[in-house]
């Protein structure tokens, strides 16, 4: 429940929100405070605002996600690495209830997943540097960037592809992560 205030009541209410956006539906604070019977100030004690509440919702559906799938890719160095930004990104493109919102709230959207000052986009480039930093323990690989830099890099570009649809007029492509990912860390191989 990243990004919750607390409490019990504030568990329900960021589960019932979870469970709304996984259905495709827009978050609307009036509606889901009226769902559980408290005026618009009690639920935003406990969840914070709509984006804090969407940042918290997102957060907990790429954690496993990504936990998923640095589990099940086997490999080494930038290659590993790559793979995972790969199957990470087509998560995110294969997912309707992720697709509903970028398609409903672009603008929202993209603030909320792509920006600097995201909480979101720095929780997933900590994510990539903790794999960037343990490839470079394992000695997979060496790069000259920092690993804060390198991971940020790494996070633009799934971005970049993922969201190409709607900064572009491109269509989404995976595929494309991981190429894109395997020659910035100069990994090639199978």
């Amino acid at each position: 429940m990243t990004g919750v205030r607390g409490g019990p009541d504030a568990a329900v209410a960021f589960r019932m929100a979870r469970r709304r956006f996984l259905a495709g539906e827009r978050l609307d604070m009036q509606e889901l405070a009226a769902s559980l019977g408290v005026d618009r100030s009690t639920l935003f004690r406990w969840v914070g605002n709509r984006d804090q509440l969407l940042v918290a919702v997102l957060t907990s559906l790429a954690d496993p996600t990504l936990s998923d799938i640095v589990a099940t890719v086997r490999g080494s160095g930038g290659r590993r690495v790559a793979r995972i930004a790969g199957r990470y990104a087509e998560a995110l493109i294969g997912a309707p209830y992720y697709r509903s919102f970028l398609q409903r709230e672009t603008e929202r959207a993209l603030r909320l997943i792509t920006t600097r000052a995201s909480p979101l986009q720095q929780h997933v480039v900590d994510v990539f540097a903790g794999l960037v930093e343990q490839e470079r323990l394992r000695g997979g690989f060496v790069h000259d960037l920092d690993t804060r830099d390198l991971a940020y890099v790494i996070v633009r570009v799934i971005e970049s592809f993922v969201y190409a649809d709607l900064i572009a007029g491109e269509r989404p492509d995976a595929a494309k992560v991981e190429a894109a990912i395997a020659a910035i860390l100069h990994d090639d191989g199978p």
